[in-house]
């Protein structure tokens, strides 16, 4: 039996396949390279000794995506694969419903057809919208403020209605808070394309010298310092807790939403602060003004995924901070270095 990993070269699909082939698995990933490289597949197998199949397609597409099931069979999919940056959601709309959606759908699509049962969704804390207290529970009322939140929150509608009606499925909603670090060993990490979009791979960015000084979105809100708090999580930590998730649709079926996340808050200078003492250098930085749809404080009440998964983040801000920079310098062009 294979696990299949949609948008599998991604920055938490390959640590992700990384786990799980160090778990022992079967991994196969999809993924149309888009946001990715190529290149991830050699990275996995310089660390596990394994190389997992790996097919270029898009798996919005029927076609292509039968193919995959054809040739190997799919016990689990874990599906990471969508358009997933906050600010082009918001000029392209209709391309990301179009794309995230028409994915969620044709995966459904081909796990009834080929008889896959399980279904690990990769999903937002953006479905929680701005108005939610900290820490989150995974009943906490929803609404999101883009349309990238809003595709995370659709498809979690869809996957829901697709297990009421072939009641065999079962499918858990991972609700991601902030994932942030990299693989120990320097071979995988973040790579975005253009500026990013995410706190600390703009940290590293400047770090390194490819970009010249970190904004810093408001410091006037109600918190200790200003700035704002989020929930997060190293990447490692991340995939762990897939592998818990994955088990865990092993042995039950219908859907269940957990929160992936620390269940600690850390602000944005915190973490700044943090990596200029784990790395020992300085990080220039200026105050901007708050950006439209920012929340003072977002983080996790995790006690749902240690009952459901015995699974809890063991990583702390400073393995982040250090794993993040060591990437960093080890692929100053990403991985194209």
């Amino acid at each position: 039996m294979a696990v299949l990993l949609t948008g599998g070269t991604g920055y938490i699909g390959a640590h992700t396949a990384v786990t799980l082939l160090e778990a022992g698995y079967q991994v196969v990933l999809a993924d149309n390279l888009y946001n990715s490289k190529a290149e991830v597949v050699n990275r996995i197998e310089r660390i596990t000794g394994k190389r997992p199949a790996f097919y270029e397609i898009d798996v919005a597409n029927a076609a292509e995506l039968s193919k995959v099931f054809e040739a190997y069979k799919i016990e689990t999919v874990i599906h990471f694969a969508g358009y997933k940056a906050v600010g082009e959601s918001v000029t392209k709309p209709l391309e990301y419903y179009k794309n995230n959606l028409n994915a969620t759908i044709e995966i459904l699509n081909a796990m009834r057809n080929y008889g896959a049962k399980n279904l690990v969704f990769s999903s937002s804390a953006t479905v929680y919208g701005p108005y939610g207290e900290s820490p989150l529970k995974e009943d906490a009322s929803t609404g999101c403020i883009n349309p990238y939140g809003w595709t995370k929150w659709m498809s979690e509608q869809i996957i829901r209605d697709a297990a009421h009606a072939y009641p065999e499925l079962s499918c858990v909603l991972l609700r991601y808070f902030n994932p942030v670090g990299a693989h120990e060993s320097g071979l995988i990490g973040e790579d975005p394309n253009g500026i990013p979009n995410n706190l600390m791979p703009y940290v590293s960015q400047v770090a390194v010298g490819k970009l010249a000084c970190l904004t810093v979105y408001g410091n006037d809100y109600p918190t200790p310092d200003g700035t704002g708090v989020r929930d997060y999580i190293h990447v490692v930590d991340l995939a762990d807790g897939h592998l818990a998730a994955m088990r865990y649709c092993e042995k039950h079926t219908g859907v269940e939403a957990v929160n992936l996340g620390t269940g600690k808050g850390v602000s944005v200078l915190e973490l700044l602060h943090a990596f200029e003492r784990v790395n020992n250098l300085t990080v220039p930085y200026k105050i901007g003004p708050r950006r439209a749809g920012d929340v003072a404080e977002c983080y996790a009440d995790t006690q749902k995924a240690e009952k459901l998964f015995s699974w809890r983040a063991n990583r702390a801000a400073e393995d982040m901070c250090r794993d993040t920079w060591n990437w960093q310098q080890k692929n100053p062009k990403g991985y194209e270095s």
